[in-house]
């Protein structure tokens, strides 16, 4: 267990954690939801749960399938990813893998991801992941969630540097910090609305970056409360803004030579996109499954108010609706960003539980792979403006308009329960269709004001 280290490697760690000022250490797995859960130990007691003295009830938590009278699951850290706390160094944080009565256990999505990364290495390839993390700095008043700075009426506040300087204290923070963990955070900024930011850093392997945004969300929540803020990644907070994308930034690496399988010159692509063939059947593969794909990168009833042309808005939401790739346009789905090497899956969202959404990821890109799809001609013009009759003779199709509608494609595409496993498929459909069918028979707000003085 303790991923195959020796009690003398565990030893070795123990004391050099202590050299550092650790004292307790915590390994955190996630929910179904990516929420993460865990138990802390006191540092003495390291070697015990690397060998999984520390159990869960996993009946307790959303979407680990148990019942009652089910053993225990446990919790086994993972040591080649330790951060020692940022704002309290006496706690060593680790992501960790449930295991099961000695293996590891399925319907953890951590686990499940490794399992796919297995697949790909089979294949001979390494999954290379970037997430751009946008996020709201918000303040809570009586009259609710509002922007730190609510003079800030911009109709058009992207880039803005006022609006960034304005909030430079939580910034540099996260910043900092994010360089310090050896991130390379390479750009940050404000973003298309008000109290919005985007951080990009370095992509990573898959496994590793789906923890650093594991990380970052909880290290985002806390440097913000340190505020008197709120720091959230919720698709869409305000009906009149932008939302919160994740955008999935994905390549194959061949194992062999270490070199980028996406990559080539753009001269030397028919397409024009800087995309070898490799390239282009990942991206078959995730159009093909795209609409299933859609349960697991937008994951709430409220990701589908994200994923609109316009909305509430004055202008274009900038958010996928369709499932298309093209060029450097972000009215597709699947992008292709200048230079080419990889493509972008911009469907995602903030709330987007990482390991699970890149499982299915590059389980239906290595599908394409497989069975060399092709996905056709890139869409380079404003698909938001094509009448219904030119998407229909391009053959482009809607995404989901609800969670619902996700959740029905999700269940329906062999490839989910291939991947994921029947209990996995139908623990995260449950819980999926209870939270559509709790939003579906609330009474809002919006309906009380509008219907009970109509009729």
């Amino acid at each position: 267990m303790a991923f195959d280290m020796t009690d003398e490697a565990i030893a070795a760690l123990q004391a050099e954690l202590a050299a550092k000022g650790v004292r307790y250490c915590v390994g955190a797995y996630v929910d179904i939801h990516g929420v993460q859960k865990g138990k802390v130990v006191p540092l003495p007691h390291l070697a015990h749960m690397a060998h999984g003295s520390e159990r869960y009830t996993g009946y307790a938590l959303d979407g680990l399938g148990q019942a009652p009278n089910d053993d225990e699951i446990t919790s086994i850290p993972d040591f080649g990813h330790v951060i020692q706390l940022p704002w309290e160094p006496r706690i060593a944080w680790m992501p960790a893998d449930n295991h099961f009565q000695g293996a590891p256990y399925p319907l953890s999505t951590r686990v499940a991801l490794k399992a796919q990364l297995e697949k790909a290495a089979e294949l001979g390839f390494g999954f290379d992941l970037g997430i751009e993390a946008e996020i709201f700095l918000l303040r809570r008043t009586a009259a609710g969630l509002e922007v730190p700075s609510p003079n800030d009426t911009l109709v058009k506040p992207c880039y803005d540097l006022k609006g960034f300087l304005d909030n430079f204290g939580w910034l540099d923070r996260m910043a900092s910090t994010i360089d310090a963990l050896g991130w390379d955070l390479y750009s940050f900024d404000h973003e298309d609305a008000n109290g919005q930011f985007e951080f990009d850093f370095r992509f990573a392997d898959a496994l590793t970056t789906c923890d650093r945004l594991t990380f970052f969300r909880m290290m985002a929540k806390h440097y913000a409360e340190e505020e008197g803020l709120i720091a959230t990644m919720m698709p869409k907070p305000f009906a009149d803004r932008t939302g919160n994308g994740a955008h999935f930034n994905m390549s194959l690496r061949d194992l062999a030579s270490g070199a980028n399988a996406f990559a080539c010159d753009p001269a030397e692509d028919p397409r024009g996109l800087g995309l070898t063939a490799t390239g282009y059947h990942f991206i078959g593969g995730i159009l093909a499954h795209g609409r299933a794909l859609c349960a697991a990168l937008a994951p709430t009833v409220n990701s589908y108010k994200r994923l609109v042309r316009r909305g509430a808005m004055a202008g274009f939401s900038w958010a996928p609706v369709f499932n298309s790739y093209g060029s450097n346009n972000r009215t597709n789905s699947v992008r292709v960003p200048a230079g080419g090497g990889r493509c972008e899956s911009r469907n995602a969202d903030g709330s987007v539980n990482p390991y699970l959404a890149a499982t299915l990821v590059l389980a239906a890109g290595l599908d394409g792979v497989k069975r060399a799809l092709d996905p056709g001609k890139p869409n380079d013009d404003n698909l938001y403006e094509l009448t219904e009759a030119e998407r229909a003779t391009r053959g482009i199709e809607f995404l989901p308009q609800t969670l619902l509608e996700a959740v029905e494609a999700f269940e329906a595409d062999p490839l989910v329960e291939e991947t994921l496993g029947t209990a996995l498929r139908d623990e995260f459909a449950l819980y999926k269709r209870q939270e559509w069918n709790e939003y579906h028979l609330t009474v809002g707000a919006w309906e009380t004001e509008r219907y009970s003085q109509l009729f």
